[in-house]
């Protein structure tokens, strides 16, 4: 939220020799990030000047309008400025900028000739004096609000330090001057003046004279105020010192009606709205919207309702769409008289959802959803109702109200559990210090129970938690003493921690490159990919960060492959990407889950619900090669990625975790279904490797044939550490066989065999020749073969009885025929 300095010190006294640095620090001390300061003014010199329009001619034969203007400066003559808008007539004051003048961006005012005329200064719009970004005219000042001639910089109050503060979701009350001041104040160490109790809502009594409401759906709201007033003067300008309070805020001045409802709920954080009173049809109604189906806002687009939405409507339709806008049936215009002013306080999580079903965040809905203050929405609209008569002539007619406010509950702490939460010891007196400050009342029951009142702005206070956070906070975090937490001792990484952290140095070192990406996931995406079965059943968000992305991913390749698309489509040529992280699949019925209070450890029965509650979140990891794998370079020519490089490194993962592995063909989308293998260990599927397919290439962007592969680490058993074998230091003997058979036979299922029939000698068994142009449709493999005995230099004959034996295991197992 954006705040002027100088409306901060309407309620605390900032010293006037306080640095930026200062007050950035102190709003950080308690725990407020500033995205921002500055320093408004600091760019602009004079002589700026209010200007009275004297004459206007329009300059014909131009593209644009172009007006040569005749102002009284107060310098006794008159003085001429070309001007480009149209949004001033005579009679108008405005704002000049002298020939001397200087505005930001070093722009220089100075007479000049232009169109055929001198310009002899500039009429500034609020864009060009940088306080606004209203660029659409110039500014056009309420009549007789200043002498003409006046210094113009310091009737806009443009010198001022505008400070813009991130506000927690959890801090609504934060959203407003009176807020932000507080919390100032109590950093700095200064005395605090609250707005609130400025306001004398007792001028206003309960009748029944004006439009009454009632709150129709208990559950809704808990206190509704009404106030009507009659003979408004809608036409009225807003004065100059609200207009820029606004404007420093960061919104626009529009009307004096919709001007005063943003003042106050900047200045006491309660959102307001104006009804037109004439335009309702008995009283008002916090209500459902039931059977209704559409209804149109103030901007004019008609929106379909949800049964459950909040509405509030007169005894024949809807007026607004509750705490988020007004509808355009009974908008305040420039011809109403009277006005029935309504402040609520809301159900923060029924005005939530009003905005995210509409896709309607508005200022009200977001101070409004965070919760507001219950006793504001007397006092709010007492305070408006004070600048209605004040400024628009209006007279009080009657106030209305139903409900009562609810007031944050009682706690009982024991304020020695503050100091052993924060780890330092802290004075009881500092605790209730500090505690006052954010506003509590204490009753001290014994030295070890103190029962606490929250401030009725405070209704995030009620555990013991809350309080110790609030103690940090006005002690400031950089006082509290920063000890390294003490390891225990031997601890090391888990099991998957070593496999994750091996993995990940395995593929960086070959040149991989790891990413991490969102493991949000499109329908479409789910869609292109051909997932089906397990890989489609996916968690759906409730509160999804995009419409767009919806569903928890179920792969890793949706992301993996956009991520690649993205980098192809910027210009990289070659890419090899990984990523390690959990996927989550729909496949097991979840536990309903209960909120657990956060005062006790959770019992063991509650902890197995909460974890049978969440989904299973394997590991996996996953990669993708596009392009060239080993770029050409004056070594020579590179070499394209293909199906075998993925598989190659989906075994070696599965290599490096001690497990055996198995590899069979495999259809499984969006790979090639001629080019993609699985991987099984202990015939469990574990993994799926090879060529993408060209769809899935042709969609995304990608280079054709590009590959990709997904291990599921979690999935993969952890072995005992491996014995080193004894180095035997015997001859070898290499024996090579070729063996025929039919080409739906893999070659590990050959290999395989040829292993069990070769014996306990066998060394090691390399494929080194597969020959696919024989008769029948035969492939021909050829393995090289070595042998070796711990204690003796093997026979020629013994090799070739092995060899024999190696060869009949794999007729009999595969079909095989020795290739003569």
């Amino acid at each position: 939220m954006k705040i002027p300095l100088s409306w901060i010190r309407e309620f605390a006294d900032i010293p006037l020799t306080a640095t930026i640095a200062e007050i950035d620090e102190a709003f950080v001390r308690v725990g407020f990030e500033v995205e921002s300061i500055e320093e408004q003014g600091s760019d602009l010199t004079g002589p700026l000047v209010v200007a009275h329009v004297l004459e206007i001619e329009e300059l014909e034969g131009h593209k644009k309008p172009i007006r040569y203007v005749g102002l009284d400066c107060g310098e006794g003559s008159t003085r001429y400025v070309i001007c480009g808008a149209t949004n001033f007539a005579v009679g108008d004051l405005v704002v000049a900028a002298l020939p001397g003048a200087v505005l930001p961006g070093d722009f220089a005012i100075s007479a000049r000739e232009t169109y055929g005329k001198t310009s002899n200064g500039m009429i500034c719009s609020a864009r060009e004096l940088g306080i606004s970004d209203e660029h659409s005219g110039i500014i056009v000042l309420p009549a007789d609000c200043a002498p003409v001639g006046i210094d113009a910089i310091a009737l806009l109050e443009i010198n001022d330090l505008i400070i813009d503060v991130a506000v927690n979701p959890d801090r609504g009350y934060a959203l407003s001057l009176r807020g932000l001041a507080r919390e100032l104040a109590a950093s700095m160490n200064v005395s605090f003046r609250d707005p609130a109790q400025a306001v004398d809502a007792t001028k206003y009594p309960v009748n029944s004279a004006g439009v009454a409401i009632s709150i129709d759906d208990s559950d809704a709201a808990s206190v509704a105020y009404l106030r009507t007033i009659q003979g408004f003067n809608a036409q009225s300008p807003s004065p100059i010192w609200m207009r820029r309070r606004i404007e420093k805020c960061g919104m626009r001045s529009i009307s004096l009606g919709v001007d005063i409802t943003n003042y106050v709920m900047l200045e006491l954080g309660q959102p307001l709205h104006a009804f037109d009173r004439d335009k309702i049809s008995g009283s008002l109604h916090i209500r459902r919207a039931g059977k209704e189906k559409t209804f149109t806002t103030l901007d004019s687009q008609e929106r379909s309702l949800h049964a459950d939405d909040l509405m509030v409507a007169d005894d024949k339709q809807s007026l607004a769409l509750a705490g988020t806008m007004g509808g355009l049936s009974s908008e305040v215009t420039d011809s109403t008289t009277s006005i029935a002013l309504e402040g609520v306080r809301f159900n923060p999580v029924d005005i939530a959802k009003n905005s995210r079903r509409h896709k309607l965040s508005s200022e009200a809905s977001r101070r409004l959803e965070r919760s507001v203050d219950p006793l504001m929405a007397e006092i709010s609209t007492a305070r408006a109702i004070a600048l209605f008569i004040e400024l628009g002539g209006a007279s009080y007619v009657g106030t209305s109200v139903s409900g009562n406010p609810v007031l944050p509950a009682n706690v009982t702490i024991d304020p020695t559990h503050i100091s052993r939460l924060l780890g330092f010891e802290i004075a009881p007196s500092v605790v209730r210090e500090k505690l006052e400050i954010v506003g509590c009342a204490i009753a001290e029951k014994s030295p070890t129970s103190w029962a606490i009142t929250p401030p009725s702005w405070r209704g995030d206070l009620q555990v013991t938690a809350d309080f110790v956070e609030e103690v940090a906070r006005m002690i400031g975090f950089d006082a509290i003493p920063s000890t390294l937490p003490v390891g225990k001792a031997g601890a090391g990484l888990s099991p998957m921690q070593s496999r994750k952290r091996s993995t990940g140095l395995f593929l960086a070192n070959n040149g991989f490159t790891e990413v991490y990406n969102y493991p949000f996931v499109s329908p479409e995406l789910v869609e292109l990919l051909g997932f089906k079965g397990e890989r489609a059943k996916g968690f759906r968000l409730a509160n999804p960060m995009s419409e767009e992305f919806p569903l928890l991913r179920t792969h890793l390749l949706p992301g993996l492959l956009t991520t690649a698309a993205r980098n192809i489509g910027r210009g990289a040529k070659n890419i090899a990407l990984f990523e390690i992280g959990s996927i989550f699949r729909d496949t097991t019925p979840l536990a309903e889950q209960e909120i657990v209070p956060t005062s006790q450890r959770p019992t063991p029965a509650q902890l197995k619900k909460i974890y049978d509650g969440v989904p299973v979140q394997p590991l996996h990891v996953g990669g993708v090669i596009a392009g060239s794998f080993n770029p050409e370079g004056w070594k020579g020519k590179g070499r394209t990625a293909d199906w075998n490089d993925a598989i190659g490194y989906a075994t070696r993962i599965i290599e490096q975790t001690g497990n055996s592995w198995s590899v069979t063909h495999s259809d499984f989308a969006p790979w090639h279904p001629g080019r993609c293998a699985e991987l099984q260990v202990d015939g469990k599927p574990v993994a799926h490797a090879g060529e993408l397919h060209p769809r899935t290439c042709s969609a995304l962007g990608l280079p054709a044939r590009s590959v990709a592969f997904v291990v599921a680490l979690s999935a993969l058993d952890f072995q005992p550490p491996l014995a080193s074998s004894t180095l035997v230091t015997m001859p070898a003997a290499v024996q090579d066989i070729a063996v025929v058979v039919k080409n739906t036979v893999p070659a590990f299922a050959v290999e395989s065999a040829l292993r069990e029939g070769a014996g306990d000698l066998l060394e090691s068994i390399t494929l080194f020749d597969r020959y696919d142009k024989l008769d029948d449709g035969d492939i021909s493999l050829a393995y090289s073969m070595v042998f070796r005995a711990p204690d003796r230099t093997l026979t020629a004959d013994e090799v070739s009885g092995y060899r024999e034996a190696a060869a009949a295991m794999a007729a009999a197992q595969c079909g095989a025929t020795v290739r003569s």
